[in-house]
């Protein structure tokens, strides 16, 4: 008997080491890319109930830590300089994307809101600027056909604003460049548009929306989108790679999380259908998404992986037909290179995925 139960302990340690040596490429491209992506990464994997890899690394030079330093005095925090955990929170930017394109998804299913209803029925002053038929559809899809101004005017229009009216009002003055449903520009005017409507057929704010709707439910405890004056949908939401697991697992599971549904299989499926068809004008897309379709929320990637990148480099992807999501934590603003960057890693982690 103690020699089959010393035989089970070296199998068993044996092939703990076997799954922790089968990472090891992955391992050293985290650690051989964090002085270009930031100084510091953190990768999360998750499969078949369970996580199956998690590895962080800090390399952080004095640039990179005196760029963290000026960022957390503009908004008047303590900078934090360690190595990121599992429940390190910062901003991910457009991965906050995805978030709200699952937000605004609840409703659709509550019947509450229909992807074909037009914002005009819900804000009269889009209606009157002639922008009255785009559709919560266009919205999702970035298909609003009004030309936004470049990422940092935008959010100096939005941050400057005193309310959400004040937002809707100022992007109701926007050009435009196509009809609703012809013209592709990724931005943030279309969430915000979505993120309006939801306010105004509830009554209530869109942060408070989301921390009943998806955070709650799938136990995000450090993830929300401020106190703001105007919460930012497109980009303005605070996370941890904890959390935002959670929320790819629910993608994943199609819907449903440690056994509630918090979408339907219906909504899961409509926000990873490619709405850039062959008749859709691409007028911007980001570089680390060149040649990638788009749904509601995502970005459709290709062999059954979907994925939301932020403008800091994190990173979350889900692989439909291998069975797994992960989540790749960064803070850096250099993009050049990231897409292939990103495929490298999705490359060596898919080699892994049994």
């Amino acid at each position: 008997m103690k020699k089959i139960v010393l035989l089970l302990m070296v199998l068993f340690s044996f092939g703990g080491a076997w799954a922790q040596q089968s990472f090891s490429q992955v391992d050293q491209w985290i650690d051989s890319h964090a002085g270009e992506m930031g100084g510091r990464l953190m990768l999360v994997v998750y499969k078949d109930g369970k996580i199956v890899y998690s590895h962080s690394t800090n390399q952080m030079n004095g640039k990179q830590r005196t760029l963290i330093r000026l960022m957390a005095k503009r908004q008047g925090k303590q900078p934090d300089l360690n190595d990121y955990t599992e429940t390190t929170q910062q901003q991910i930017a457009s991965c906050s994307k995805w978030l709200s394109a699952a937000l605004i998804m609840t409703f659709v299913d509550e019947h509450k809101l229909q992807l074909t209803d037009t914002v005009g029925k819900f804000i009269p002053v889009l209606s009157k600027h002639g922008k009255g038929s785009i559709t919560i559809a266009d919205c999702l899809s970035h298909m609003t056909g009004i030309l936004s101004p470049d990422l940092k005017e935008d959010l100096k229009v939005m941050r400057e604003a005193k309310n959400m009216d004040g937002v809707i009002e100022q992007i109701a003055a926007f050009p435009t460049e196509g009809l609703p449903g012809t013209v592709f520009r990724y931005s943030n005017t279309g969430l915000q548009i979505a993120g309006a409507v939801l306010e105004k057929i509830s009554g209530r704010r869109f942060e408070t929306l989301f921390a009943e709707r998806i955070a709650g439910p799938l136990e995000m405890k450090n993830t929300n989108f401020g106190n703001g004056a105007v919460a930012l949908p497109a980009g303005g939401a605070v996370s941890t790679p904890e959390d935002y697991i959670h929320f790819l697992t629910m993608i994943l599971n199609k819907g449903v999380f440690h056994g509630k549904r918090i979408l339907s299989e219906k909504s899961i499926d409509q926000m990873q259908a490619n709405r850039i068809t062959p008749d859709v004008r691409v007028a911007y897309t980001p570089a680390e998404a060149t040649g990638a379709g788009y749904g509601y929320g995502e970005w459709i990637m290709g062999n059954g992986t979907v994925s939301s990148p932020g403008l800091f480099g994190s990173y979350p992807w889900v692989d439909n037909n291998k069975g797994y999501c992960a989540f790749l934590m960064a803070f850096y603003l250099k993009s050049d290179g990231r897409q292939a960057q990103y495929a490298e890693l999705r490359k060596l982690v898919d080699a892994q995925i049994k």
